[in-house]
This record gives C-alpha cells, sequence and structure tokens, in this order.
C-alpha cells in the first residue's frame, strides 16, 4: 500500500474512483441539469432587476405595474431556483452516500481478504482510517464540495455570458481581473495536493498511536509507561498539526487572494460602468444589474479555492482507499469456482513445503508430512522453530513459496474460505471476544445455533457448573476484549465456540495464560471432549499436550527434525528430548 512510484494525479483518482463506485454517478446527468437550472435561474434574476429598473423608473415615474410584473417574475425564478437546487442536492446526497457505502463495506472487506502476512506489516490505526475518516473525507467532498463545484463553475459560465449580452466592455474587465488568480490555481491546486497527503497519512498514524495505549491500556498502568506512552501520542499530534497548519496556510492565502482579486473587480466595474453610463453607453439598471452578477461570478472565484482544498483532500484520502482495494490479496479465495472438500474425516499432507518472509530468511524449509484422519498430533519446537508458520499454512492464513498443502486430496488453495472454515478451524492461543452477550460471542460458532444447541454445547464439553455459575447465563455482557471474564473463562468460550463450528479437522495454539487450577482442569478436560472423534493439530506448550498425543512433531531452525510417539522421541535421545528434560526441569522448580 505505498505511494507507487510515479504519483497518480487527482482527476486520474476521481475518474477511478468513480468507475470503482458507479453508483456515485447513477442518474448524474439529471442532477447537473437540475443544479444547472438553479444556476441558471439565479444568473437571470439581475437581468429581471435591471429590466425593472429600466422600464419601471426610467421615465421619470413609477410604472407599478411594471414593476410589479418583474418582481412577481423574479419571485417565481427564486422558487424555482430553490426547488431545483433542493431536488438536486438530495439526488447527489442518495446517490453519494449509497456509492460510499459500498465502497466503506469493500474497503472493509478486502481488509479482511489480505493475509495475515499483510495485515502484520501494516499499522491498525491507519487501515482503519481507510475505512472510516478516509471515506468520511470522500463523502463530505461529493456532498458538499462537489456540487458545489457544479453549482459554481454552471453560475460562472452563465453569469458571464449573460454578462457579455449586457456589456462586452465590463465582461472584458471581469476577465481580466481575475486572469491571475486563473493562473495561480494550477499551482495552488499542486501545493494544496502535496499538503493534504500529508495531512491523511499523519491522520492514520495518528489513530495508530492512540489505538494501541487505549487497547493496551492495562499494560500501560502496569508499567508505569504514562508519560512515555503520552509523549508518542503527542509526537503523533503535533505532526498532524504541523501538517493541518501548512495545508489551511496554503488554502488561507489562495483564499484571501480571490477576495483581492474579487475586490478588484468589483472597482473595476463600478469605475468602467459609470464612465460607459456618463457616456450614454450603458443604463443605470444595466450597471445595478452588473454589480449582481459581479457577485455571482467573483463569489464562486473566491469559492473555488475551498473547492480545490477540500478536493486535494478528497483525492488524497480516495487514492489511500484505492491504495488499499489494490493491494493484492496474496491469499485469493477461489470463491465458487473453488474445489469441496470430502465430507468426515481428513487426512492432511505437507508436499516439499517451504515459507519465507518477504526478504527475510526461510521460515519453513521442505517439510513433508502426513496426518492420519483422527490422529492428535502436538507440534513443538522452541520459540521461532516454525511451528505456528505450520499451523498457519495448515489453516491457509498463508500461503508456502514452495510445495502445497493438501486436505482430503484437494489443493488447499482451490478450496473456497466458507468450505475450508467448515472443515478446518484455528484456536487462537486467546479466543477473541467481542463487547457484546455470551450468547452472541457463542454464535460465531454457528450463526444459526439456537439457545438450546448453545447450552447442549456447554453441557457436552462439561462445562455446565461453570455456566451455571454466571451471573445473567447466556445474556452475560462479556466486555470488550472479553475484559469482564477471567483469560481462562476466555479460553472455555473460544472451545465452546468450536465444538458448535463442529469441524472435521481443529488447529490448536494451546493457551499459556496462568489460569487457576479449577479452570484449568475444565479446559483440559472440555478440550479432551472437543478433540474426541476429530483430527487435531496442537502447538503444545505443556507437557502434558505432547504426552498425550498419537504422535509428536518437532521443528528446529524451520526444520520438521523428529517425528513420533512422545516415548519414542524421549528414548531417542534428540531435540524433542532435550526439550522434555527442559519441562520437567520448570515442572519440578513449579
Amino acid at each position: 500500500m505505498s505511494e507507487t512510484p510515479q504519483r497518480e494525479g487527482g482527476v486520474a483518482v476521481l475518474l477511478r474512483g468513480m468507475r470503482h463506485n458507479p453508483e456515485i454517478t447513477e442518474g448524474l446527468w439529471l442532477t447537473l441539469v437540475l443544479a444547472l437550472i438553479s444556476t441558471a435561474g439565479g444568473s437571470l434574476v439581475p437581468v429581471v432587476v435591471r429590466s425593472a429598473l429600466d422600464e419601471g423608473f426610467g421615465t421619470g415615474d413609477v410604472e407599478t405595474s411594471t414593476v410589479t410584473r418583474y418582481v412577481v417574475i423574479a419571485s417565481v425564478l427564486i422558487v424555482g431556483i430553490a426547488a431545483t437546487g433542493y431536488w438536486s442536492k438530495v439526488r447527489i446526497f442518495t446517490a453519494s452516500e449509497r456509492g460510499l457505502a459500498n465502497l466503506r463495506v469493500a474497503a472493509f472487506r478486502h481488509v479482511h481478504d489480505l493475509s495475515m502476512l499483510t495485515q502484520n506489516t501494516q499499522r491498525r490505526g491507519s487501515l482503519v482510517s481507510r475505512v472510516t475518516s478516509d471515506v468520511d473525507q470522500i463523502s463530505q467532498f461529493l456532498q458538499f464540495t462537489g456540487i458545489m463545484m457544479i453549482v459554481s463553475v454552471g453560475q460562472m459560465l452563465v453569469a458571464t455570458v449573460v454578462m457579455a449580452f449586457l456589456s462586452w466592455q465590463l465582461t472584458i474587465v471581469v476577465l481580466v481581473s481575475f486572469i491571475p488568480l486563473l493562473i495561480s490555481l494550477r499551482w495552488l491546486a499542486g501545493a494544496m495536493s502535496k499538503a493534504y497527503d500529508k495531512v491523511r497519512a499523519s491522520v492514520g498514524e495518528m489513530l495508530a498511536v492512540i489505538a494501541e495505549p487505549v487497547v493496551g491500556a492495562a499494560v500501560v498502568r502496569s508499567y508505569g509507561i504514562e508519560d512515555r506512552t503520552q509523549q508518542r501520542v503527542d509526537v503523533a499530534v503535533r505532526a498532524n498539526y504541523r501538517n493541518n497548519i501548512r495545508a489551511q496556510t496554503i488554502t488561507a492565502g489562495a483564499f484571501s487572494a480571490a477576495i483581492l482579486v474579487g475586490g478588484i473587480a468589483n472597482a473595476a466595474v463600478l469605475g468602467v460602468g459609470v464612465w460607459l453610463g456618463v457616456l450614454g453607453d450603458l443604463s443605470i439598471g444595466t450597471i445595478v444589474a452588473f454589480v449582481f452578477l459581479v457577485g455571482l461570478f467573483t463569489g464562486p472565484a473566491q469559492m473555488a479555492t475551498q473547492v480545490i482544498s477540500e478536493a486535494q483532500n478528497a483525492i488524497s484520502s480516495w487514492r489511500r482507499v484505492l491504495d488499499l482495494l489494490d493491494t493484492p490479496a496474496d491469499v485469493v479465495d477461489p470463491g465458487p469456482e473453488g474445489e469441496a472438500l470430502p465430507a468426515g474425516d481428513l487426512e492432511a499432507r505437507f508436499e516439499h513445503v517451504s515459507f519465507a518472509y518477504p526478504d527475510g530468511p526461510t521460515v519453513l524449509a521442505d517439510v513433508d508430512v502426513t496426518i492420519k484422519p483422527r490422529q492428535r498430533v502436538a507440534v513443538v519446537g522452541e520459540t521461532g522453530s516454525g511451528k505456528t508458520t505450520f499451523a498457519k499454512l495448515l489453516t491457509r492464513l498463508m500461503d508456502p513459496a514452495d510445495g502445497r498443502v493438501v486436505l482430503g486430496d484437494v489443493d488447499i488453495s482451490r478450496v473456497a474460505f466458507d468450505d475450508l472454515r467448515r472443515h478446518v478451524l484455528m484456536v487462537p492461543q486467546e479466543g477473541f471476544l467481542f463487547d457484546a452477550t455470551l450468547r452472541e460471542n457463542l454464535r460465531y460458532g454457528s450463526r444459526t445455533a439456537t439457545d438450546d444447541d448453545l447450552v447442549h454445547a456447554v453441557e457436552q464439553l462439561g462445562l455446565a457448573d461453570w455456566f451455571a455459575a454466571l451471573p445473567h447465563g447466556l445474556d452475560t455482557r462479556v466486555g470488550q476484549r472479553g475484559e469482564s471474564l477471567s483469560a481462562g473463562e476466555r479460553q472455555l468460550v473460544a472451545l465452546v465456540r468450536s465444538a458448535l463450528a463442529d469441524p472435521a479437522f481443529l488447529v490448536l495454539d494451546e493457551a499459556t495464560s496462568a489460569v487457576d487450577p479449577q479452570t484449568e482442569l475444565r479446559a483440559t478436560r472440555a478440550l479432551d471432549r472437543l478433540l474426541d472423534g476429530r483430527t487435531s493439530v496442537t502447538i503444545a506448550h505443556r507437557l502434558s499436550t505432547a504426552e498425550n498425543a498419537d504422535r509428536v512433531l518437532v521443528f528446529d531452525q524451520g526444520r520438521l527434525v523428529e517425528d513420533g510417539h512422545h516415548r519414542d522421541l524421549v528414548d531417542a535421545g534428540g531435540v524433542y528430548a532435550r526439550l522434555h528434560s527442559s519441562w520437567v526441569a520448570q515442572a519440578s522448580l513449579g
């Protein structure tokens, strides 16, 4: 998601964004026609004023009927302006919101389609800002600045035509006054674009820096690092502040220049208009009408600086969102075209699988192993040995660099994600819980589960006594990230959720959280029941897990170095025997 060497221009970004979300432009021509009708009506009002002055007062006597007629005409024009303006704004609001809602959903979905490897290279706050604040900035531009730009351009064009009809001399005066501003707008647009690119990037960085200590508030307090954390937040906030000030300074300079040019144009029109009036070339009504028309011309010109400012801000945001959507999902879902996994028990095979992170060393090298149906396999090894990578490849959170992973004789890269997740489930080290009820969290295992199904799953895992002790049963609130429950209870919820999903193949990252003995006993019994009759691969951190497994896979420096039963591997005196001795020593110290 980094900037490409050739930075894409603003117009190209807008066109690409429109192509990506065609809903935004649906019915655009009718919207433009309504906006132009509203604009044309506004430009015709000064012509009506001119006729009322010249015809109603030109003879020296007040022609009441003439003035009344033009007042009625002006009133009808004003009502028409209001009606068509309202209709055009409602249409563009509706179209832009529909398109941006789809853009937001697409961006959010794409974040989840990215591999864990790609996600881990990005700041979470930056990803969130692209789905939230960046899309909000686009929305503001399309709904307010965008319609303002359309109306302003139309107003300037119509006003120019009407001015030329009334007096070509004064029209030239106005246009000449604005030539310097028009020339400078291109430079201002480029400067604003670069400035707002930095603003949007600093917003993402600031959100990331703020989000981390909010999520990790307990760690911040426990280690007394509030001051250090505050310093990081202050640095990010100050950087965003400086970028905003720089961008707003450019905008303010452009706006002031437009005000100056507008004042010069007004003064020139009055001076030249009075001179032409004295010569008898202009009527008083034409001069007054021209003053109104110059206002209609200079107003949009002054507003153009704000339009450019908001447009560049929105283009920077749109560029960031499109860059996110253009980031390839390196773990691609075959979707409906994918192959289906066979029903029932599954065999897994790693066929000469290797994996390396980009620009990094090999993490897993030439792994060739078969896991038979209903086997309980423990995966062990020191930190960095490759066991977690093995589990992620087995569940296709990442794809191998070489070789292939096969489930039930099907290459898992050809299996649709929906089908793969129904058959193979990974239970992470700490199951993430959402700020909702226990019922809602359990239903992530099965969205169609009834309350009876949930209770039955709890009882199947032998957790009825724990469930009965909860204050509100299924209605118990678990809190943000499950903080209302203990670490052990969060593990129990993850196990029940897995039971509801009912996969044929389970991959577990065994929790290392310190829990009380009673909860540990519950979790161990529940896990035994969950694994019964299923194929399982467990990243083992405890001695008992490896001892009770049907088979132990031992990884060392990215290679599968030993494979066998616990007792056989201990007797062999290799890597596993050394790890086992270390576990026994730690247990005796405990």
